[in-house]
């Protein structure tokens, strides 16, 4: 079985290449998670750091948070791969679709590291993607989008059937997945979560070109184990 890593933002397609790999065989002992030089805000959404430690804990799976800037993302990142190796890391899974730039930067620090790449969603059906990750059980929320391309009505939305109806009738050129930037989301719980989590507090906020769900209080709630017959 690979012991492999998983890069994470917490967001669904991320969530759904872990799903597969772990479907595949993986054994995925760690989450990867760049943070912000102070170590507040995860470098990929803006989402405070301590929320994505929450959402490892429901997940049951240990993450490692690293500070970095944007000078020093690829060094930092590369180490913390080494020092994966030697905890006996082989493989990483990271949930790319069709950007090339993303691919190629993933084989580099990744090669960097002598860890193998995996792409479990790599150039398949946007639309499809969405429907499997919806029709599996995972719930997710949108935590961020562009503010040229949708309104802060679509902060704190489910991502289900609705969801990919209404962005596609927004058109605008977003794609399904949101994987030119247009939106971001949090998964809350899903079929791999050992425990739900639950967003109590938040409030919509705008900074930059984006409009933010700021996430202020969470809860982890225990999941109902399946009735025996």
């Amino acid at each position: 079985m690979f012991k492999a890593f998983a890069s994470w933002s917490g967001g669904k397609d991320g969530c759904l290449a872990l799903y597969r790999a772990k479907q595949a065989g993986m054994d995925i002992r760690f989450l990867v998670n760049m943070v912000s030089e102070d170590g507040k805000r995860s470098c990929s959404h803006g989402i405070r750091s301590v929320i994505i430690k929450k959402q490892a804990e429901a997940l049951g799976i240990p993450i490692v948070q690293k500070p970095t800037t944007t000078d020093t993302y690829e060094q930092i990142f590369v180490g913390t791969l080494k020092e994966l190796k030697k905890k006996g890391v082989t493989d990483g899974v990271f949930g790319d679709i069709d950007f090339d730039p993303h691919r190629e930067w993933n084989e580099r620090v990744c090669g960097g590291a002598g860890i193998k790449v995996h792409l479990p969603l790599w150039q398949e059906d946007q639309t499809k993607l969405m429907e499997e990750f919806i029709d599996a059980g995972f719930r997710s929320v949108v935590i961020a989008v562009k503010a040229d391309l949708l309104g802060k009505e679509y902060l704190g939305r489910t991502v289900d059937r609705q969801f990919i109806t209404d962005l596609a009738r927004v058109g605008k050129g977003i794609t399904p997945c949101g994987e030119a930037g247009e939106y971001h989301t949090l998964v809350v719980d899903g079929p791999i979560f050992e425990k739900r989590l639950e967003i109590i507090e938040s409030e919509k906020i705008s900074r930059g070109e984006h409009h933010f769900l700021e996430i202020l209080k969470t809860k982890l709630t225990a999941k109902k184990a399946a009735l025996k017959r």
